[in-house]
């Protein structure tokens, strides 16, 4: 930057210091010397305040150019990106060594083909002419493979790694009409799309492209995500979620138990968003089932009273400077970590009495066949029981818990999975319990279980073949489902495959000339070179063979993934760079 300094002297004690900023002058006079690039949809979300597309959509619109002065330009590049922003701030005890480590990386870049009939000959923009270029882009459904090339812990990874990432943690992309909404995501984290048109004139010293002008133009996309299996929840001290809760219930504090309750729950179904192109009012539920078990320490024992549960919903977002090769499902893992960090918010749901809520006695007659009972309980749900199960009677009950997303400033994204970025959801449980006549307070047990949040797409954005391709589809698909049931035949092997073969009277009589013995046969001895033994040639490799055979295998040393790379410092920065018609250059760096 140009700068100049000038002072000015006004008697003994005052000074008057002027700072000219001539560098912003002459950046002022070369921007009006570029061209102005203005992006318009013309599809049905051209109106809208923030575009909002989901999977299959189409992205139709024109980029006008209009430049002040003539302008040479080698190519203009319309394309449609999606990139995904992290840092993670470094935790340190002396100051020198804070600082952060940041992650880039463009998961997505489709370009518009461009025809060379829609540019002037030569390549010269006149001055007040405006150029007209159209784009047609479509939401894809998936990533190519070649996104998430980093190792991972096992195939489902990498799997959910390729499905396409909803826009998140960009305050100006979340909106609901014209209002900004909070999608309680982190500036750590930050995934975005837009509409990008750079124009480029020639190469700088680094090979890459010298842009001229550009423009960008955000989009929001929330695609298509079915709803997953549930996860397999081990149940262990370390994991985040639990599914069954035991607890005793005491009469006091120094007197004895009275028995022991135990609550059990299963993931629910996922909370399903309507299309984001649709206005819908209807509420986004699901319902989760509570079963209740109380194991009592004596016959005569009453279970105790329910009082009371509650229901939090817990947003969990996982960010990371490094690719992730697991899916985050352990928070404490994410705490305390140069490369990794997670943000969690907590919303209040309900909070329901449940006083009313009956129990169910149980009696097994012959406690030596338990096991058989309890496999035939199991079809209505009852839990298993706890360790101090004497094997008699025990009391049951089972809560629907009805779960509705808050109609707030809150937005909500699907559960998804991306290399830098996830975004999971969990219910929190809290059930209290009181226990008449004793003298110890309530008691609380608490649930936390895994929920998904799905979203459907547009009903009139599918896939279309042609009528032949779906034709032979529909009769492949019928050929494989007619070979699939057939039956098998059982019936016995046919006499030609059980009796023994005649093979005499299988083989066709030769010629008579074949038939008679020959008497003109010789039985000469053979030749002497027929007799004598070969001698075998001797193998002499060359020099250059021998060398060439005795090198050594070259070693490969441990590299970073294709496309991530790696700098020290106090200042980290990783970047995973595509290529692209421009060469490799950083998209939204």
């Amino acid at each position: 930057m140009l700068a100049r300094l000038l002072d000015f002297n006004f008697g003994r004690h005052w000074t008057c210091r002027v700072h000219l900023n001539m560098g912003s002058t002459f950046k002022n006079m070369g921007s009006r010397s570029k061209p102005v690039i203005s992006i318009t949809l013309n599809d049905d979300q051209q109106h809208a305040f923030v575009p909002s597309y989901t999977s299959l959509d189409e992205i139709r619109g024109v980029v006008s150019v209009t430049a002040s002065c003539d302008i040479r330009f080698d190519e203009v590049y319309i394309t449609f990106e999606g990139v995904i922003r992290t840092y993670v701030e470094k935790i340190a005890t002396t100051a020198p060594t804070n600082g952060r480590t940041e992650a880039f990386q463009n998961f997505l870049r489709l370009v518009q083909p461009m025809d060379d009939a829609v540019f002037p000959e030569p390549r010269i923009a006149k001055a007040g002419q405006t150029y007209r270029f159209p784009f047609t882009f479509v939401v894809p459904e998936r990533l190519l493979p070649q996104t998430c090339n980093h190792p991972t812990g096992n195939d489902s990874v990498r799997d959910a790694h390729l499905n396409l990432p909803p826009s998140l943690g960009d305050p100006m992309s979340a909106t609901v009409g014209k209002t900004l909404m909070d999608d309680m995501a982190p500036d750590m984290g930050v995934v975005a799309y837009s509409v990008k048109c750079r124009i480029t004139n020639g190469r700088g010293s680094s090979g890459k492209h010298v842009i001229i002008a550009e423009q960008t133009k955000k989009l929001r996309v929330i695609p298509t995500v079915e709803e997953t299996p549930p996860l397999s929840v081990l149940g262990g001290l370390q994991d985040d979620y639990k599914l069954r809760k035991e607890k005793d219930i005491k009469k006091g504090v120094f007197k004895g138990k009275l028995g022991r309750l135990i609550i059990e729950s299963a993931q629910p179904k996922s909370l399903r968003l309507p299309s984001i192109n649709l206005q819908s009012t209807c509420p986004v539920t699901t319902m989760a089932t509570v079963h209740v078990r109380f194991d009592p320490a004596d016959e005569k024992t009453q279970p105790p009273r329910l009082t009371s549960l509650s229901s939090k919903l817990k947003v969990a977002t996982f960010f990371g400077s490094i690719p992730m090769r697991e899916i985050p499902t352990k928070s404490n893992d994410f705490h305390y970590s140069n490369t990794k960090g997670i943000f969690v918010e907590t919303l209040n749901l309900s909070s329901r009495c449940i006083a009313s809520a009956q129990w169910q006695h149980h009696q097994v007659d012959v406690p030596m066949r338990r096991d058989s009972a309890f496999s035939t309980l199991s079809s209505i749900n009852v839990p298993e029981p706890s360790s101090s199960y004497s094997g008699k009677s025990f009391y049951t009950s089972k809560i629907l818990v009805p779960m509705t997303l808050p109609r707030t400033s809150k937005l909500f994204v699907p559960t998804f999975h991306s290399c830098l970025v996830s975004r999971i959801y969990a219910l929190d449980l809290y059930l209290t319990v009181n226990t008449p006549g004793a003298t110890a307070t309530s008691t609380n047990l608490h649930l936390k279980l895994p929920v998904q949040v799905s979203s459907e797409g547009n009903p009139s954005r599918r896939p279309s073949i042609a009528d032949q391709e779906a034709e032979a589809a529909a009769a492949a698909a019928a050929s494989d489902a007619t070979d699939f049931f057939h039956p098998r035949s059982l019936a016995p092997p046919s006499p030609e495959y059980t009796e023994r073969a005649q093979l005499a009277s299988m083989i066709p009589s030769a010629s008579p000339e074949y038939t008679e013995r020959s008497q003109s046969v010789s039985l000469a001895s053979p030749s002497p070179e027929y007799t004598e033994r070969p001698r075998p040639a001797s193998f002499a490799p060359s020099s250059r063979e021998h060398a060439e055979f005795m090198r050594p295998t070259p070693r490969f040393e441990s590299a970073p993934p294709p496309g991530y790379s790696f700098s020290s410092g106090r200042h980290h920065r990783i970047r995973m760079d595509l290529m692209s018609p421009m060469g490799m250059m950083p998209v939204g760096g």
